[in-house]
Order: structure tokens, then C-alpha cells, then sequence
């Protein structure tokens, strides 16, 4: 994408009413107005929340959006020229259970009180898999401690990935008294029993992923 491009929709961005795009200084200083307020201030209902963290073009948000009016959905992702599509058709399509923010993955506790959320999906996220990067990994212990701060006591988290290292990894976290694992499998699309919400809506990187014959994978846990 071209610097003109990102730039337009960087200022498209800024109209769009479902769009959030908080100052990384504010949330460090906890100060961010619709913590803790989403359902009275923003949503307006007492629906439950859904995340999306990474939600690149914003495919997952959409979809499970559309399928689930009863629910509100909010697609977090640090760059927004990514998910300026989702927020557009979303705007388009007259769907208001949508949000967007702009932000860090590690200020989600900043951006949502504890216990504000309902359910957490991961989609394609990068596996950073050198081990220096070992701790930008979303499925790090400190990612899944703000993951269980924001989160129902009951809420789970859904990884879905491309990458068989970062879903062995993720096993090897979840082998732990702390976790309950609820459903795992290396190859969702030639398994009959993977659950319809995993196999439902297929992202951008998913259907690159899948033409080359690459196995999906996916994984649903909460905390105990």
C-alpha cells in the first residue's frame, strides 16, 4: 500500500464514528474515558463484548458481527490503514454492535476493565518465532494475565493460526493447572468436529494460507 494510501485512510479514520484511536500517553496513564463504560457509553446495551486482538483487515470482526446481533464486537489493532476496511463496511453496512481501536495489544488493560469482556479472539498473529521475540507472542503468560484481568471469570480465548510452532507453543502454556483447555486441532478444515465459528469466515491470510495447501489451526481455552 502505497504512504498517499495509508495517509487517506489514516484521515478516513478519524470520521469514522466507530473508529477509536486513544493516545498511547493516556492509556499508559489509565485515563482512557470508556474503560470500564463500554456497554453504557459507547454500545449503549448490555451485550456481551467480543475482541478481536490483530484483526488486521477486520474479516473475523465482521463476520461474527453479522452472525451475532446480540453480541458487540471490537477489532483492536495497531495499524489502522489495516482495519480502515472493516471499519468502512461496517459504517456501510449499518452494523453498530462494531468498534475499532487503534492501540498496543499490551494496554488491553487499559482499555477495557476487569472483567468487561466476554469472549477473546486471536487471529493470525505473528508467531514471532525467534526467541528473543518470545514475549511479543500473544499467547505469552503476560498477555494471558491482562487476557484473564479483562475477561468474564467464565470467557475463553480462541487462537486460530497458520503457524504449527506458535499452536504447539500455546499447548505447551496451556499444560498448566491455571488453564482449561477446551477444544485443540492441528488441521480444523479436514476435521468434521471443528466448531462452525472456527471454520466460518475465512481471513485474507487464511485463504492465501489455505490455496497452498497449509493446515489451520486452532484452539479455544479459558482460566481457572
Amino acid at each position: 500500500m502505497g504512504s498517499k494510501n495509508k495517509l487517506k485512510r489514516f484521515k478516513e479514520n478519524e470520521t469514522f464514528k466507530n473508529v477509536i484511536q486513544p493516545e498511547r500517553g493516556l492509556l499508559e496513564k489509565d485515563a482512557f474515558a470508556l474503560k470500564g463504560q463500554w456497554h453504557k457509553k459507547f454500545f449503549k446495551n448490555d451485550h456481551p463484548i467480543v475482541l478481536e486482538l490483530g484483526c488486521g483487515k477486520g474479516e473475523y470482526t465482521l463476520h461474527l458481527a453479522t452472525q451475532n446481533p446480540d453480541k458487540n464486537f471490537i477489532g483492536v489493532d495497531i495499524k489502522g490503514a489495516r482495519f480502515w476496511r472493516g471499519a468502512k463496511t461496517a459504517l456501510e453496512e449499518k452494523l453498530d454492535n462494531i468498534a475499532f481501536i487503534r492501540a498496543q495489544i499490551e494496554l488491553i488493560d487499559r482499555l477495557f476493565a476487569d472483567h468487561e469482556v466476554a469472549e477473546i479472539w486471536i487471529t493470525f498473529p505473528d508467531p514471532q518465532i525467534k526467541f528473543k521475540r518470545t514475549k511479543h507472542r500473544l499467547t505469552h503468560p503476560e498477555f494471558l494475565k491482562r487476557y484473564q484481568q479483562v475477561l468474564y471469570p467464565q470467557g475463553s480465548v480462541h487462537l486460530k493460526t497458520d503457524s504449527e510452532f506458535l499452536h504447539g507453543y500455546t499447548l505447551g502454556i496451556l499444560n498448566n493447572p491455571a488453564y482449561q483447555l477446551l477444544y485443540a486441532h492441528h488441521d480444523i478444515y479436514n476435521n468434521s468436529q471443528a466448531p462452525p465459528t472456527a471454520t466460518a469466515v475465512q481471513t485474507f491470510y487464511e485463504k492465501m494460507f489455505l490455496e497452498q495447501n497449509k493446515p489451520i489451526t486452532y484452539l479455544q481455552f479459558r482460566f481457572l
